[in-house]
């Protein structure tokens, strides 16, 4: 009987540390995606404080920056 019970407490001390794993990899990706997110935010906001001249050497109008600085945070370019 004894056997049967540390069996089961090995057994929930490996699903527990299982169970860890899985959250930290979600938490690992939850915080990847935030930081992409940021990073878009601060290239779209710094994209719209350039002048004539930067976007002309970069080959893009006005407009076109300015349509892609409007685009909410979480609409990311396709890869």
């Amino acid at each position: 009987m004894k056997r049967q019970q540390g069996y089961a407490i090995a057994h929930s001390a490996a699903g527990s540390q299982l169970h860890f794993s899985t959250i930290h990899k979600a938490v690992a990706a939850a915080v990847r995606q935030l930081r992409r997110w940021w990073q878009l935010a601060q290239q779209r906001h710094r994209l719209a404080l350039l002048d004539e001249h930067a976007l002309k050497d970069i080959g893009i109008t006005r407009a076109e920056a300015e349509q892609e600085a409007q685009r909410p945070f979480w609409d990311e370019p396709n890869s």
